[in-house]
């Protein structure tokens, strides 16, 4: 996803155990890649993963599903006029996204990129916002239920189908990247791209990472602040908002979240949902959808899903800016 996250890790030094426990050190890996910053801290006894090792991860992941990417798989997809053989990273994504398609009502929608390009979200520079019958015949073009597949083969139903999968490919590049650590005989680590964030065990001495959520503060959306610090041995941590990312149609706040059934930019109570998980991809997927939620109906959503936990951001009727939480989600606050 190339949404500004909200969201940071607080680390600390270099560790070394007591002496017959072997060395264990902090290393510390950082980049730049799909369009944002990545950082990854782990704990071994040697620097058995490098930066070469992580960029090679996120370029096989962008050739298969960036469109800022000449010639990438998605790319070539979306310009198809036929069925058209994916490879394992894509059918991986796009049938998670499916699932979360299907049971959110259609609220996350992959082929909404049509609709993204046109508010000027898109790869391309727009120099207009859409009109009522540019939406409308847009609006045909939009649907994952215009998509069939079978293994590694993806048919559209017509050209003017378009995929758009950064809502929840940097959740699996979160993902793969830990993987790949895990691969490692790595397990001590945190993994963040964009915001998207992943945690497996803890420090040396049995300290557990700190994560700090950041949202609106003071009752304004221009100004930020550390609202709970997290803490947890194993997961996954993503946020969705509209208060960073946005464009502006006179006074009227143009938020870059598409709502896949009406064709216009969401328009709600909701600021921003930091959703929790066991793993990044489910975290990342479901964050946009309970965007497209009320407040409430975002927290009676998590509460029926046991995967799942939810800290949401929102405004109220009278302009005042307040926050809740599932049930769960209070288990991670440390304060």
């Amino acid at each position: 996803m190339n949404l500004v996250k909200h969201l940071f890790a607080f680390f600390s030094g270099i560790f070394v155990l007591t002496p017959g426990e072997g060395s264990v050190q902090e290393f510390k890996i950082n980049g730049y890649a799909q369009g944002t910053s990545y950082s990854i801290t782990y704990y071994a006894q040697g620097e058995f993963v490098k930066k070469n090792n992580i960029d090679s991860i996120i370029q096989v992941i962008d050739q298969s599903m960036s469109l800022y990417k000449p010639g990438s798989i998605i790319n070539r997809l979306n310009e198809s006029t036929s069925e058209m053989l994916v490879d394992f990273h894509f059918m991986e994504v796009y049938k998670r996204a499916n699932a979360i398609f299907k049971d959110t009502d259609g609220k996350f929608d992959v082929t909404v990129g049509p609709l993204v390009q046109a508010w000027g979200f898109g790869p391309k520079k727009e120099e207009k916002f859409p009109d009522d019958a540019t939406i409308k015949s847009l609006l045909k073009c939009v649907g994952m239920d215009k998509i069939t597949w079978d293994n590694l083969t993806i048919k559209k139903e017509n050209q003017c189908v378009k995929i758009d999968l950064n809502g929840i490919a940097q959740g699996y590049t979160v993902d793969l990247v830990a993987s790949y650590l895990h691969s490692k005989k790595i397990t001590s680590f945190m993994v963040e791209v964009g915001g998207e964030l992943r945690v497996n065990g803890t420090k040396p001495g049995g300290q557990l990472f700190k994560i700090g959520i950041e949202g609106p503060s003071d009752g304004k959306l221009s100004v930020q602040s550390i609202k709970h610090i997290l803490q947890f041995k194993k997961g996954a941590i993503t946020t969705s908002g509209n208060y960073q990312k946005y464009k502006m149609n006179g006074n009227q706040r143009i938020s870059h979240l598409i709502n896949p059934t009406t064709g216009y930019p969401l328009k709600n109570e909701m600021i921003s949902v930091t959703v929790f998980a066991k793993d990044a991809i489910t975290a990342d997927g479901y964050d946009n959808a309970l965007m497209a939620m009320s407040a409430k109906e975002a927290l009676a959503f998590v509460a029926k899903r046991k995967q799942l936990e939810a800290y949401i951001i929102y405004q109220k009727e009278n302009g005042e800016i307040a926050d809740t939480l599932s049930k769960g989600f209070t288990k991670l606050i440390l304060n």
